[in-house]
């Protein structure tokens, strides 16, 4: 083969790549443009978890399939940042009425603080934001290692001479596909009506 027919050879072989790219390329949704969400390339399954609901009953991934749920950790006693959040996430839900029953999210509240809060003490707390809303407590070292996986930060204080201490925590939400599968993250500050529209566009982005 001489030196112009292989340069030809090559050159067809190049733009048959440029090609075969360009039309990946263009099959491939565009990811949706969000306002403040992070939006992962792909889903990262959660571990296993085994905690209790505040009506006392088991909590574990089955529970999680099926639908969208916005995962946040907080504790009831927390000052600010807690009840500014469920109440964010409370008309967060309000604005997502309208999509089908199968899409408008679950809230639920991992408490990082279990020693405190029993199930009965967060179906009070939950219940004042929306009925609907889910609270979850257990052993220390089952909220740790959903923490962990998470990568949510929780320090607890040093008790003060009332035995009250305070508690530390990551204020993000996490967005948790209908296959039990984190998928993406609202950092704080939180707005209601952005993370609503952010959220339908990542729901709309995966029907596609």
């Amino acid at each position: 083969m001489n030196r112009a027919t292989l340069a030809a050879v090559v050159l067809a072989g190049v733009l048959a790549g440029v090609a075969t790219a360009f039309v990946f390329m263009r099959a491939q949704p565009a990811p949706p443009a969000l306002e403040r969400a992070t939006r992962f390339e792909a889903a990262r399954p959660l571990p296993a978890i085994a905690l209790q609901d505040q009506s006392g009953q088991a909590f574990d991934l089955a529970r999680m399939r099926g639908h969208w749920t916005l995962l946040f950790f907080g504790f009831t006693n927390c000052p600010d940042v807690c009840p500014m959040t469920l109440a964010t996430l409370a008309e967060t839900r309000r604005q997502l009425a309208d999509l089908p029953p199968e899409e408008i999210p679950e809230v639920v509240l991992a408490t990082v603080d279990p020693a405190r809060d029993t199930p009965a003490a967060l179906a009070r707390y939950v219940a004042h934001f929306d009925p609907s809303f889910t609270g979850l407590t257990g052993s220390q070292d089952a909220i740790d290692a959903l923490a962990r996986d998470l990568g949510v930060a929780i320090m607890i204080g040093a008790p003060a001479t009332d035995g009250n201490y305070t508690v530390d925590h990551s204020a993000a939400v996490f967005l948790i596909d209908p296959g039990a599968a984190f998928t993406a993250l609202f950092s704080a500050p939180h707005d209601a009506g952005t993370i609503a529209r952010d959220y339908r566009r990542i729901v709309a982005a995966q029907a596609r």
